[in-house]
């Protein structure tokens, strides 16, 4: 009795279960059927066996038959399984046909899985070709507000860009984005004030940047289309060549203080030799003086000098330094 009990109730589980199942592939073929998108029950079924939420699959079909585009159910699959978004593809696809852009369901999903990761989406994209958007140049979030150039005279000039784009679609997948975009403009205003003669030509007449750069092209290989480029604000910065000027003059300073240093120990060196040289020469003066008493000695002794040689030596020597003392008094007093 408890056995026939078990079964019945777990027949009773599965039969429900069994029936919602049922109810909800019903449901699903019958909204794509009465929408005139229709699917097979037995496609439904495969879908779920794959993994693949049917339901969401099926409206996107009902969203691009009713907007005209024929698209089959594989083919929505196909890029679900691929990690696409396929509602935001058929609804750029969508977009796309109401703004008369040419745009077929590969590029759109290639558009797709390209933006993904990035923050943008494919519909983002065919809206932007739609209704160009504003970049600012530099980008606030960078952390600079103004692209700082340096005219010939060394002013330094700061300025703010707009640049307006729209999404060049054939060239969006593997196509530049929005920071080479920036990167470029930033470069082409450095470049345009470095070649004002000085910074009051650049104040008089910004529109001359916004056309030098706009004529270089910079939207080559990239995936958009810049529209414009519109200089917000210019200012008028540092003088750096002064400052430039000043650092080198310390910097010349400095070497010409290093180099009179060196001569001035050089000299310094070189007195102290001197010094050094008439020391050794007054100590050979010293030994030779002091050998002459002992060479006195041995006159004496060998018979070469006598009593009153030695005596008239003594007063030779006593009247020269009596002559030197009177001269010495002489040149005092005068």
């Amino acid at each position: 009795m408890n056995l026939t009990l078990v079964l019945l109730i777990a027949g009773v589980v599965a039969g429900l279960v069994l029936f919602g199942i049922i109810v909800s592939f019903f449901n699903v073929w019958l909204k794509a059927w009465l929408a005139g998108a229709y699917v097979g029950p037995i496609t439904l079924v495969a879908m779920r066996l794959r993994g693949v939420p049917y339901g969401l699959m099926v409206d996107a079909r009902i969203r691009a038959v009713k907007a005209g585009i024929e698209l089959s159910i594989d083919e929505i699959e196909s890029q679900y399984l691929a990690g696409g978004n396929v509602i935001a593809c058929v609804q750029a696809l969508i977009a796309a046909q109401k703004a008369q852009i040419e745009l077929d369901w590969q590029r759109a999903c290639a558009i797709d899985l390209a933006t993904k990761g990035s923050g943008k989406s494919v519909e983002e994209a065919v809206r932007t070709s739609v209704d160009p958007k504003v970049i600012d140049c530099p980008n606030p979030e960078a952390g600079r507000s103004t692209i700082d150039g340096v005219a010939k005279d060394g002013i330094q000039v700061k300025v703010k860009a707009r640049v307006t784009v729209r999404t060049n679609l054939d060239r969006f997948v593997g196509g530049a984005k929005e920071e080479t975009i920036i990167a470029r403009v930033g470069e082409g205003i450095v470049t345009t004030i470095g070649s004002a003669a000085t910074y009051k030509v650049v104040l008089e007449s910004p529109d001359s940047i916004s056309k030098t750069v706009l004529a270089r092209g910079l939207d080559v290989g990239s995936a958009f289309e810049i529209l414009s480029i519109d200089i917000a604000d210019v200012d008028v910065g540092e003088n750096v060549g002064a400052k430039l000027q000043t650092a080198q003059a310390e910097a010349n300073k400095s070497i010409a203080q290093a180099e009179a240093e060196i001569r001035r120990a050089a000299a310094v060196a070189l007195e102290q030799e001197m010094q050094a040289r008439v020391q050794e020469m007054q100590a050979k003066v010293v030994a030779a003086q002091a050998e002459v008493p002992l060479a006195i000695a041995e006159a004496f002794r060998s018979g070469k000098l006598g009593l009153m040689d030695y005596f008239r030596m003594e007063n030779v020597q006593a009247d020269t330094s009596m002559r030197k003392s009177i001269s010495s008094d002489s040149e005092e007093k005068k």
